[in-house]
């Protein structure tokens, strides 16, 4: 019972934390580019602002994408607070990410399809990561429940230090972030305009907003596992982990798929089968 209450807390307070960090995330991009940047909770006024809007939607397919989205982005961080199966996790959050291509690719709009095209491409590079380390974790603790991992006495990153780093390449194309927003960029300057997003507006638009917030808050709750023997040591490394991903963003410049594809996975994948083998013989 304290876990399930634990859980439904955990649950509502995810959006808040996760849009909290996307207002701390403009602020401090805008002051790396010499700007002044937004109010912190700006991100809470324009999600305000958009489910105030009259819905404008192309057809019901895009409608019901949108509610799959965001419900299967909240049940997933659902299932991480209550310490469940992570391989449920990683199938709950995937339904969610292929729906989103399912809106997109259900609109005729050329950036849209592009776009999905392109966010097929990202699942395709990030997915295989996120089952490795799913699987370096259960052979870490011998179970693929979240609720062994806090019963370690030491940290994970500790064992497995570059299934971490290949975390963090799936923690860069889940936040969208340079060099990898290659479906969508919170910025309408590239090429495809937003991707995936192009032809969302209003209050649709807005809850694929809060969607990504849970998605974000579930990605780095994963990371908060690879060291939870102790509150303090968690904060920083994702604090340092979100700033990590922030420089990033603001130092690099978005590469073309072939790219995406080749750096994530080749990379993420070879330093992942290195540790799992680190793993196998210790």
């Amino acid at each position: 019972m304290f876990t399930f209450v634990a859980a439904l807390i955990g649950l509502a307070l995810a959006p808040v934390l996760g849009g909290l960090l996307a207002g701390v995330d403009r602020r401090v991009t805008a002051r790396l580019q010499s700007r002044f940047g937004p109010p912190i909770l700006q991100p809470f006024y324009d999600v305000l602002k958009l489910l105030g809007k009259a819905p404008m939607v192309v057809n019901s397919w895009q409608v019901m994408s949108a509610y799959i989205y965001v419900v299967s982005s909240a049940l997933a961080v659902f299932l991480f607070f209550m310490q469940g199966d992570l391989l449920l996790l990683f199938f709950v959050m995937t339904i969610g990410a292929v729906f989103q291509v399912v809106g997109a690719l259900s609109v005729p709009s050329p950036y849209a399809q592009v776009g999905a095209q392109r966010e097929l491409l990202q699942m395709l590079a990030y997915e295989p990561l996120i089952i490795v380390v799913f699987v370096g974790i259960s052979m870490a603790t011998g179970s693929f429940k979240i609720a062994d991992v806090y019963a370690m006495d030491t940290p994970l990153l500790l064992s497995m230090p570059f299934l971490f780093i290949a975390l963090g390449y799936a923690l860069t194309i889940k936040l969208r972030k340079s060099p990898f927003d290659i479906s969508a960029s919170h910025h309408a300057h590239q090429e495809l305009v937003r991707g995936v997003l192009t032809e969302y507006s209003g209050p649709h638009l807005a809850l694929l907003e809060i969607g990504h917030w849970f998605d974000v808050v579930l990605i780095l709750g994963l990371c908060s596992l690879f060291w939870h023997t102790s509150i303090v040591g968690m904060l920083v490394l994702l604090v340092v982990t979100y700033a990590a991903e922030i420089l990033i963003d603001n130092i690099c410049a978005r590469m073309t798929w072939p790219w995406m594809l080749k750096n994530a996975l080749g990379v993420g994948l070879v330093l992942s089968v290195f540790n799992l083998l680190w793993l196998y013989v210790s």
